[in-house]
């Protein structure tokens, strides 16, 4: 059973967050408001935890395209080798923001994306999310909850979101109605720039 707690983006209650957390550290999974969809996620370091998430999504743990939720860019080194002045601009530019990056993966990157080339980063416009990231120390590998039968309630409401999940995670987050479009989604791992999903965020920061 999931317990769901009420928090507040405006002023997250220090409390609550910490209990988050140390559910994050024991290798619980939990549902979070961010600046677009909810996100299913779980501590980066937690191999068990990721490979719930990775079942729970029908996917090999090797072979997921999920992303880590940074508090910022300054721990940006431990998965993402050195980036040029004009990625770091725009990065700069755009966070925190509606956005995902596709950035190249560094060799220190955690064990089970050891063989990727690229990493997911996101850096969201959330008090609560960028609190929980903050307060573990390290980022939080996340997905978002989209539907098999697209049911728009489902990725917005929190009550219905515990419904449906509640057997699944261990926290789910009250923060209130989220939004029903992802971040948009684009590669700096090139030379130049490639919109690979056209989302929340606006591409006028280009």
């Amino acid at each position: 059973m999931a317990e769901l707690i009420r928090i507040y983006e405006e002023n997250p209650n220090p409390k609550e967050i910490k209990k988050v957390v140390e559910a994050l550290k024991r290798g619980g999974l939990i549902i979070y408001p961010t600046d677009t969809v909810y996100g299913l996620g779980c501590d980066i370091t937690n191999i068990k935890a990721l490979e719930k998430i990775a079942r729970i999504k029908g996917l090999k743990l090797e072979k997921s395209n999920f992303s880590f939720i940074c508090h910022d860019l300054s721990n940006l080194s431990d998965y993402v080798k050195q980036i040029d002045t004009t990625t770091f601009k725009i990065l700069k530019r755009a966070l925190p923001g509606a956005y995902t990056f596709i950035l190249p993966g560094s060799k220190s990157l955690p064990h089970p994306f050891k063989k990727r080339k690229t990493v997911g980063i996101r850096v969201p416009d959330n008090n609560i999310a960028l609190e929980i990231v903050e307060q573990l120390g390290h980022p939080i590998v996340s997905t978002s909850i989209r539907d098999d039968d697209e049911i728009i309630e489902y990725t917005t409401d929190p009550e219905l979101i515990l419904e449906k999940w509640d057997n699944l995670v261990d926290i789910v987050i009250d923060g209130g109605y989220g939004d029903n479009e992802a971040s948009t989604v684009i590669d700096l791992s090139e030379a130049e720039p490639i919109i690979i999903r056209e989302g929340k965020g606006s591409l006028e920061i280009f």
